[in-house]
């Protein structure tokens, strides 16, 4: 059964910018009444230290108000501060800040307005809200700028695979941190793609599973005679132990976990070439190719709730058009939501992806767009009657 697009409207406007960045962080409250949201008074060019941000929720109950919460200056384009909602609480928002020297996280909850400080940044947070992992922010920024943070430098930018960096555990109630997964340990393990030791490495785009007991990373690099991004997938337990390569041909992008058993990712794989991909988090099984046909474009996707649709987006086309979408897994149906023009001065790293998030319902959908030639600008959808 074909639908009819649901409308978009603005939930931000001018004179400044607001976005939310990534598609894979909490946006909406439980209630699904306040949706989180960056604000700049710049476009079109990289952050530098001193450009500060404000952080704040937009009140979808009256009137779209937008209501300030703090700000920030450790922040990218692409990923924000990290800014999300705490799983498992009602009221606490998170996001990464410099105070000085050092890249820090904020706890704020929204209603009594108690706010602390702990002393390491975070990326992705256990379901049960009580522990965080994160890539070293200073590594990405060097290596990939427009996902990690400017005003401080790389200590260990002249080491290929440094033992003393990585991905970092933060326990959310005592603020202590721990390296749990070295660069080195990286490299020890031997890829397909032929000797990696001789190239520069970085961790990105983590992600902790349904559950509490597994989270998902990156491994990336550079060096000679390499081309695009090279990348391995792998999954580890919260102590950095267990590590499981999931995906070793060196392609995979976006992605997205179904069930504590299978992640959803486009990549590359001799069975059907560029595709979507449903992978087990051990790498014991073939993948299995997904939307073939359908769904051909990497894009930013996830499950709505219940796993029975599919919500992604695509890059610009040669139009400048980017595509959302719903896919009805069961039906292979792709159901069209927007088609939303982005500038051509939205590029490279000031790029402005849909990224399309959801509300704890599944009903409402949330993108960062400038179609409407007032700068990005944070939209919503109802989705409600495709999605019943």
């Amino acid at each position: 059964m074909s639908h009819k697009p649901p409308p978009i409207r603005p939930i931000t406007s001018g004179p400044k910018y607001h976005w939310f960045g990534y598609y894979d962080k909490l946006q909406f409250d439980p209630t699904g009444r306040y949706v989180l949201g960056m604000e700049v008074d710049f476009e079109h060019r990289s952050p530098r230290p001193d450009d500060v941000i404000k952080v704040g929720m937009i009140d979808l109950h009256d009137r779209d108000r937008w209501i300030e919460l703090g700000e920030s200056c450790a922040w990218c384009w692409q990923q924000g501060c990290m800014l999300q909602w705490r799983p498992n609480s009602l009221s606490e928002v998170l996001w990464n800040d410099r105070v000085e020297d050092t890249f820090v996280c904020h706890i704020l909850d929204i209603h009594t307005g108690r706010k602390r400080t702990i002393g390491a940044p975070i990326y992705t947070i256990r379901p049960d809200g009580r522990q965080a992992a994160a890539p070293d922010f200073r590594r990405i920024n060097d290596c990939r700028p427009g996902y990690g943070y400017a005003g401080i430098s790389d200590p260990h930018r002249d080491q290929r695979a440094p033992e003393q960096t990585g991905i970092w555990h933060i326990d959310l109630a005592t603020g202590a941190s721990k390296l749990i997964i070295s660069f080195a340990q990286m490299v020890a393990i031997p890829s397909r793609l032929g000797d990696i030791t001789i190239m520069k490495h970085w961790f990105n785009h983590l992600l902790w599973g349904p559950t509490n007991d597994r989270f998902e990373f990156l491994n990336r690099w550079r060096g000679p005679g390499t081309i695009g991004l090279p990348t391995r997938m792998f999954t580890a337990r919260p102590d950095g132990s267990d590590i499981r390569i999931v995906d070793g041909y060196g392609r995979m992008s976006h992605f997205i976990w179904r069930d504590p058993d299978h992640i959803l990712g486009w990549s590359w794989h001799p069975s059907h070439g560029d595709a979507f991909y449903l992978y087990t988090d051990d790498g014991s099984e073939e993948p299995e190719a997904i939307g073939l046909g359908v769904m051909t474009e990497n894009g930013h996707c996830t499950y709505l709730p219940g796993n029975e649709w599919i919500l992604n987006d695509t890059y610009p086309d040669r139009d400048r058009l980017q595509h959302l979408y719903l896919y009805h897994v069961a039906t292979g149906q792709k159901h069209p939501l927007a088609d939303l023009y982005t500038g051509p001065e939205y590029a490279g790293e000031w790029r402005c992806d849909l990224h399309p998030r959801f509300s704890p319902d599944g009903r409402l959908v949330t993108v960062d767009s400038n179609h409407e030639g007032k700068g990005r600008q944070i939209y919503l959808l109802d989705v409600s009657e495709i999605v019943g």
